[in-house]
């Protein structure tokens, strides 16, 4: 028999071979995969990880930044081609720009930017009389979210007027705001516009083991220094407690017993094409909003026609996404630019209240959702990246560098899109990925009420912009929005079977011994970054799988 190892790369000579039937099998190793793993491994539980991607090694982040500046230099992650083909619909869905597979996940090359969802955002149903409500409430997240800060490791502080209530402190003290944050203070609170600081999952001073921020400023899509917290460090703890982690196991499907009511096994190929069953007891399906739908519908069988835990016929459905909007120009001073590659201010008083007035800003009554506004530090392009995409040298070269770097600034912001049922993840059967299964085909579509949003986004940028004395010179408005690629939704949680696909636990209806771990079962996304919810979600849900054990 093959031992399923690869010809080359990091992980050749590997064994891929299957362990013997372990107690939980956990499919995808980023942030939510990783944590269970990780918790489940440190209790004594035989653990198995399946990842479709290959392991990075951390010597490479230099070179991987290295690429990321270069004009030209290519996928940072080697994204793209057969394995990660995918097709959209309706406005055109750009999938690939911001996931990776590999042992780690997106957080190889998030921006790091983590908060707690507030306590509207698992009520907008009775709140606000759309969508629906989470099975669970604030209440019920909030020790994982504690839990998840310490696990993460956060920087923060407690000095957001309009953040859910905690019960303790950020395990490392916040990020001192950047120049250009100071540059928008005033005009702020001239305007009756509240700036605090933001969470963010990377070291301010050393933490468990990492050291602290060193300002290399590349965060997305590298941290060379390891800073920023990535999923590989619950991976490397998981395989210290006994866990095993395979790497480039993509997993084909996932199969049932003759009852057809629990997953007997994950049926992933090797490298070298080989295909192998890992057996469990219990799997977590953590690959995210898009493959982990993509997994059950391939996954179909006699008993489940249209794809496993998909008796609702909810699998894929009610995919949702945070858009963005900004605004920017030019200032007649420096503003630093690019110094910090990470926001360290926010404004979150018109999450809760989006069309509220302050002393500067207009209210409307208009019906739109939550906005979250960032200060960015990190507008334009780098004196790196217009170096070396010039074409000239010397003095000419610097004075175009002072002519076009130094002085831009502009605030972002991320507005919630509310779940829709025809918005969806599904199979397109007219194109096939490297293993022959159909790709991943993203049906997406903007409404109304996201348009409002961002264009009541927009109003307050400008206003802000405007009261600071910058020269507007782009914005990102409701026609040339874009995704924040914050994929959730596609497998909602809820208490009825026939309107969900897994319960409060994480649970699939359908199946007793199969958990989704994901931003997939978030039934409505508010606008605040996903990650700390997700990991607040996946820790709540180890805890329940270990129930079972």
């Amino acid at each position: 028999m093959s031992d399923g190892s690869d010809g080359g790369g990091t992980g050749a000579g590997r064994d891929r071979r299957p362990s013997g039937r372990v107690d939980v099998c956990v499919i995808g190793s980023g942030p939510a995969g990783a944590l269970v793993a990780a918790t489940l491994a440190r209790r004594g539980y035989d653990v198995v990880v399946l990842e479709a991607g290959r392991r990075f090694d951390p010597a490479e982040r230099l070179r991987r930044m290295e690429r990321s500046i270069r004009p030209g230099g290519g996928p940072v992650w080697e994204m793209g081609g057969e394995r990660d083909a995918f097709t959209s619909t309706g406005r055109r869905y750009p999938l690939n720009a911001a996931r990776v597979k590999g042992v780690g996940g997106s957080t190889l090359h998030w921006q790091g930017m983590v908060m707690r969802l507030h306590e509207l955002d698992f009520e907008r149903r009775t709140r606000e009389g759309v969508a629906d409500d989470w099975p669970i409430g604030y209440d019920d997240l909030r020790p994982y979210y504690a839990r998840a800060e310490r696990e993460l490791g956060v920087a923060g502080a407690v000095d957001d007027p309009f953040a859910p209530p905690r019960d303790e402190p950020f395990p490392m003290p916040a990020f001192a705001p950047s120049y250009g944050d100071s540059l928008f203070a005033d005009a702020c609170e001239r305007l009756g516009v509240a700036m605090h600081s933001v969470g963010n999952a990377r070291n301010s001073e050393a933490y468990d083991g990492r050291g602290p921020c060193v300002g290399y400023g590349t965060c997305k899509p590298v941290c060379p220094s390891g800073a920023k917290y990535t999923a590989e460090v619950h991976v490397a703890e998981a395989e210290a407690e006994g866990a095993r982690v395979i790497d480039r196991a993509a997993v084909q499907r996932l199969e049932h017993d003759d009852s057809g009511e629990a997953v007997e096994a994950a049926v992933y190929a090797a490298p070298n094409g080989e295909e192998h069953r890992q057996e469990a007891r219990r799997f977590v399906v953590a690959c995210g909003g898009v493959e982990t739908p993509r997994l059950l519908l391939l996954s179909a069988s006699d008993r489940h026609p249209d794809g496993l835990a998909n008796a609702s016929g909810l699998v894929g459905r009610y995919f949702m996404d945070h858009l963005f909007a900004g605004m920017g120009g030019r200032l007649d001073e420096p503003t630093r630019q690019n110094h910090v590659g990470f926001i360290t201010s926010e404004c979150h008083q018109f999450y809760d209240e989006p069309g509220r007035t302050t002393r500067g800003i207009p209210g409307t009554d208009a019906d739109v959702g939550s906005i979250k506004l960032e200060f960015l530090n990190y507008a334009g392009p780098s004196p790196v990246e217009i170096a070396l995409g010039a074409e000239e040298w010397g003095d000419d070269l610097l004075s175009t560098l002072r002519g076009a770097y130094g002085n831009e600034i502009a605030v972002g912001a991320l507005v919630g899109q509310l779940p829709r049922r025809e918005n969806r993840v599904a199979l397109d059967r007219s194109r096939t990925d490297d293993h022959g299964n159909p790709v991943p085909a993203i049906h997406w579509r903007i409404d109304d009420r996201t348009r409002r949003t961002i264009e009541r986004a927009n109003e307050i940028q400008r206003a802000i912009l405007s009261e600071l004395g910058a020269e507007i010179t782009w914005t990102v408005g409701p026609g040339n929005t874009g995704p924040a690629f914050h994929h959730m939704g596609t497998t909602r949680m809820g208490t009825d079977p026939e309107e969900s696909v897994v319960d409060p636990t994480l649970r699939t209806h359908d199946l007793d011994n199969c958990w989704i771990a994901s931003s997939g079962v978030f039934v409505t996304g508010g606008a605040m970054n996903p990650t700390l919810t997700i990991a607040a979600l996946a820790l709540r849900a180890a805890d329940h799988v270990e129930e079972t054990l």
